[in-house]
């Protein structure tokens, strides 16, 4: 693998100075000396000074040039300002900047075969700019299929949604799947000199083909949660309040009367309408 290595080259604004006043001379002295091998001299180092110019070149922050000559591989420029170099160096710019690529969403089956859709964001930043530019063929393209991949693989190894007791899924263990799916992408794009700075999903849903009958299962499974809490609680007051019966002795309860207020009290407590109560006024005699 190539690597980045540094290129030597030389602050641009010294040869600013120096190449318009060699060009000056130069067509100076082939016009006013005599003798043909000093107006020849004169012309060619005019012709060098003027090709010199083509080594002139602006480094931005957060960018790098990756220089080349004939095809040679020569280092990477990333200082600021105007810089020079060899003037026969290919100079190619390298954006250092951080970047988002966030995914088209996808249609993929999770670890449990259902459809859903799913979409990322991915936060990255080339950090080897030779690797960018040799190791692959387009490191922005190379980012983007790689992330979708990515996405894809993760996705279809974790289920959307905890139905047997799955202690990571894709809706409810957010942090934990954005760092699965970082660590995934990084693995990707580590050969093309990227790294990755943070990973999240972005949408996520059930495919519109299942996205009614999931729904109807995750409010099945919020109705039968909500009873269960209900009923703890009412077991909870209901022994409560035989206990205070009890200990204040306000009423002698046998076994019968306690079931039968056991009864009464669950009906009402677990009931989810409001209770309609009876008022016994005795029987009356024949």
């Amino acid at each position: 693998m190539q690597h980045e290595q540094q290129a030597s080259t030389t602050s641009g604004y010294p040869m600013l100075a120096v190449l318009p006043i060699t060009i000056v001379t130069g067509i100076a002295g082939a016009v006013l000396l005599s003798g043909v091998a000093i107006k020849i001299l004169a012309v060619v180092i005019t012709l060098l000074a003027f090709i010199c110019l083509a080594g002139f070149y602006m480094v931005a922050p957060n960018e790098g040039r990756v220089l080349q000559l004939f095809g040679q591989y020569v280092g990477t420029d990333r200082g600021l300002g105007l810089r020079w170099a060899n003037p026969f160096y290919s100079k190619q710019r390298v954006s250092l900047r951080i970047r988002n690529f966030e995914s088209g969403q996808l249609k993929v089956n999770d670890s449990a075969a259902n459809p859903i859709e799913i979409a990322a964001v991915v936060v990255w930043r080339v950090v080897d700019t030779a690797e960018a530019v040799f190791e692959v063929d387009d490191y922005e393209d190379y980012v983007a299929i790689q992330s979708e991949a990515a996405i894809r693989n993760m996705a279809t190894s974790h289920p959307y949604d905890d139905h047997e007791g799955e202690s990571i899924t894709l809706r409810g263990s957010t942090n934990e799947i954005g760092d699965i799916l970082k660590t995934e992408v990084q693995d990707r794009l580590g050969t093309a000199g990227v790294e990755v700075l943070e990973a999240r999903i972005s949408h996520l849903a059930y495919a519109p083909e299942i996205a009614s009958a999931m729904l109807q299962r995750q409010q099945a499974s919020a109705i039968v949660a909500a009873r269960s809490k209900i009923v703890e609680g009412a077991v909870s007051m209901v022994e409560a309040a035989l206990d205070q019966l009890t200990q204040r002795q306000i009423i002698e309860l046998d076994a019968q009367s306690k079931a039968a207020m056991v009864s009464n009290l669950l009906v009402i407590l677990c009931s989810d309408r409001a209770a309609q109560p009876v008022v016994n006024s005795g029987s009356s005699a024949g």
